[in-house]
Order: C-alpha cells, then structure tokens, then sequence
C-alpha cells in the first residue's frame, strides 16, 4: 500500500514538475492536450477511446458530427419575456406593452417586432427554462460561455485568471483537429468589456496557444479589413518563416524536457536552444498574422465578394455584418465561430435595460438582431450549411419578470430563454416552459452546463472527457448532459 501511494506521489510530482517546466517557457499544457487528443484515438482519464463519441464517426442516437458551430452573444441580457417567452395572461406590471404574432411554427409565438424571426420559426428551437444562479454579468457571462459557475462565485468585477476553466472556442481548438490555413476558432467584432474584460472570452488553463483567433474590426464599415492584425511594413514573410523554425526549435526542446529525468527539469536551458528565443506572445501573434496571409482566411473575410443585396438581408450595421462573416467563415471550414453583440461599458450599449426596456428593445435593439439573425438561418439553410451548423443566440441570463420603477427590467438568471437551430435540432418547437410569470423553471429546465455537453457532443466530443489545469485538477468538458430531447 505504502509502495502504491509512493508511485502515485512520485507520478504526480513528476507531471507537476512537467508542467513547471514547461511553464518557463510559455509553453503549458495545451500541447499536452493536443498529443492526448491525437494518440490512437482520443484517451480520457476514464479509459482508451472514449474521447470522441462513437470514434468521430457518428455521436449517440445515430447523428453524426456537426461540421461548426457559430454561437451570438447578445451582452446585457435580453428579456425573454419581450421576446420569444411572452405572458399574454400575466399582469400588466410583468407582461409589459409587445403585443405577440404568430409564426412558422403552430402553436408558437414571439414579439410582434420580431417579425423576421417568426418567419424562420419552423427552423428554431426555443429554450424557455434555462437558469443559473450567477446575477452579476461578468459572472453570469464567464458561466454562459464556459459552460460552468466561476470558481469566484458571483463577483461584479470578476476577472481574468490563467489557471480558470477555458472557453468554448479555445477548447474546441486544443482538442479539435486543426485544419489547414484556418483557425479552429474566431471570435468577432470585438473584444467583450464591462469595467474589465469581460470573463469567458480566454483559454484560461490552456494557454494563449489557444486563445480565439479574435477580430477587432467593424465588418460594417466601408474600409473593412484585418487592420491591426496585417503585417508590419518591417516583418516580411521570409522573417515569419524564420520565427516559424524558432517555433519548431521551442517544440523540440519541450520535448526534450519531457524526456530528461526528474533531477534534470530543473537545470538550466539546453545548450542547444537558439540563442534569440521569440517571446511566445510573439510566436502566437505571428502565427495569427501567417494565417491572415493564408488565402482561404483571406477569402473568409472578404465580405466585398458577397452579393450586395444578400449583405442587405443581413443589415448594414454591425451585428448583421458579423453574422454574414460568421457563415462565410463556417463555410471555409472554422469550426467555432463567436458574434458579440453589445461591447462596451454603458447601458444604452447593450441589452442591459434597467430603464426604458420597451423603447429600447423596439428601437434599437431587436431590429438589427432579428434581421441578422433571419438572414444567417436563411443563408446557411440555402447553402445546405444548416444542418451542419449548430447555431446558438443567447444572452448571460434574462430580465425580471416585474418590470421596475423606472419602466425597465432587471438582471434575472433564474429562468430565461436560448435559441437554437441547425446541428440536428428539430425545429419550431418549445422545449421546457417557464411558469406563468416567467420566473422560474416549470418544465425540463436546463442549465449552461447541459448546454455546454450538448455543444460538445454534437461536435463529436465526449462531454466526460477530462482536461488538466496548471495544479493537477482535472475538469469533465462538460459538467452537465446534452438535450438530447431537442434533436431527432
């Protein structure tokens, strides 16, 4: 017994020590991942060859893998109750002034200025008792695009950690295979802020390696390109090629370091090394700036190759803009493709009504996302890219069901509604209800982590598949079930 608690020590260290050392170089565990992902199969910590559903062939009941995902956040928290979960029965204090419209889909309604989304109602899946218990939106977005509750619980101001759960797109590019010229993962027009960067748009223990491919650009604009991300005037292709044999040097000297002894991961850098080693920032920036100048990734973003009037279904603004490029990105082969709506501080920025929620729900803020979202389910349903492509609109929670004294809606994570469609989904239905207020769960509720193992089992991930964190601690994919109940 003694001698078996001894080996295990012994193991533990030696991996921690692994870790450590590749840690002095910037280099953590995302390779460890990726020779894990790639071994004769996929391997968990549960046994061999259950990483990939059904070996990538086919997932549970007979579906096979989805090609892509592309997911739209819509920051601050739409109200399920003027949208797609209305209470015509309610009181006025909590139904408010939308009146509702029939749809696509008997027996389903939405607002009445959604109207371009009861249209592609037969083809969507509404989610009407998701819930978490997180209030705040830093917390509340880190769980909805993570797929699990922050460690930190529910802080305002939560931030950043290396050692936090990744999220989505940085898992899928770590376990993913990648394909060539193209990202795994991108996530676009801008980086999320609320006071600090919002939480949920990093590779946490993963490492920079994996962080989305991010875009920085309003796709809207008339001079639409890569900007900040082309390359300096000074750094020629010939200079990344050279900078990529650095790279292959740092790969060969990690393995290096996994295959010396104990006593020797400690020691000082292999004499070998190269003499002027990149900072790794560097190398994973300029790996972003070689796939800039892959042509497949330049075709993705020319939005100039679409035919105009199709760029009109989708809106000439901002969010529908990035939906287009969200397709055609899919359509090039990315796997994971994440749209923010809503970027920075400021309430008349998002969909954080906590006044005036009517008006600003009508005027400014549901026109552009039901037309967006109407012309990416048309446009990938006309490229027989739709059920290929599991798409998913959600925000980080909902709004109070009573409506508060200053004609708004507050923050409500308690029961609040998703929408789902392609990927398999049985479209225009309902799944699950909220009772009658639209307070609470009343029928098959669902959480962030049910969504999360979904997510995972429709790209051919086993949701149980365990990955390790800079201490040791193994994290499931997936600490939920996948709603099987909603595809067939």
């Amino acid at each position: 017994m003694n001698d078996q608690r001894n080996s295990s020590r012994s193991l533990s260290r030696r991996r921690m020590l692994k870790v450590g050392g590749l840690g002095s170089l910037g280099l953590t565990l995302p390779a460890l991942l990726r020779a894990e992902a790639t071994a004769a199969g996929t391997r968990t910590r549960k046994g061999e060859g259950r990483g990939d559903a059904k070996g990538r062939g086919q997932t549970a009941r007979g579906l096979p893998p989805i090609r892509s995902c592309i997911l739209v956040f819509y920051y601050g928290g739409p109200s399920h109750i003027d949208t797609v979960d209305m209470k015509p029965k309610a009181p006025a204090e909590v139904r408010g002034v939308f009146g509702s419209i029939a749809t696509s889909a008997p027996g389903l309604s939405v607002c009445e200025h959604l109207p371009h989304t009861a249209r592609v109602m037969d083809r969507l899946a509404v989610l009407r008792a998701m819930h978490h218990p997180m209030t705040n939106h830093n917390a509340a977005a880190f769980a909805t695009l993570c797929g699990r509750n922050p460690a930190k619980g529910d802080l305002e101001l939560l931030s950043n950690d290396r050692n936090d759960p990744p999220c989505y797109g940085a898992t899928l590019t770590a376990l993913l295979p990648p394909r060539p010229g193209l990202p795994t993962s991108v996530a676009l027009p801008h980086v999320m802020y609320n006071v600090v960067q919002l939480p949920g748009q990093e590779a946490g223990f993963l490492g920079s390696a994996n962080v989305p491919f991010q875009v920085n650009a309003d796709p809207a604009a008339p001079d639409f390109r890569l900007g900040d991300l082309d390359l300096p005037a000074e750094v020629t292709i010939d200079r990344l090629d050279h900078r990529a044999e650095l790279l292959r040097q740092l790969d060969a000297r990690r393995r290096r370091i996994e295959e010396r002894p104990l006593s020797a991961l400690a020691a000082s850098p292999a004499p070998d090394a190269p003499a002027s080693m990149p900072d790794p920032a560097d190398v994973y920036t300029e790996k972003a700036l070689r796939l800039l100048h892959s042509p497949s990734v330049r075709r993705a973003f020319d939005l100039g190759a679409e035919d105009p009037k199709l760029r009109d279904r989708y809106g000439r603004n901002k969010l529908g803009q990035s939906m287009l490029l969200a397709r055609r990105l899919v359509e090039a082969g990315v796997r994971f493709v994440t749209v923010y709506d809503g970027q920075h501080n400021g309430q008349l920025a998002n969909w954080d009504s906590h006044q005036d929620v009517f008006p600003r729900h009508k005027d400014a803020l549901l026109p552009p996302a039901d037309r967006g979202f109407a012309a990416l389910i048309d446009d990938l349903t006309a490229r027989g890219l739709l059920e290929e492509t599991l798409v998913i609109a959600m925000g980080e929670f909902g709004r109070t069901p009573r409506i508060n004294g200053t004609a708004g809606r507050d923050h409500w994570p308690y029961c609040y509604s998703i929408v789902l469609a392609g990927g398999g989904v049985r479209g225009g239905i309902a799944h699950g209800a909220s009772d009658k207020l639209g307070a609470y769960p009343d029928a098959d509720p669902v959480t962030p982590a049910d969504l999360a193992a979904t997510l995972y089992w429709r790209l051919g991930l086993d949701p149980t598949r365990e990955i390790i964190d800079l201490t040791g601690r193994p994290y499931r994919l997936a600490e939920g079930q996948p709603i099987r109940a909603i595809f067939g």
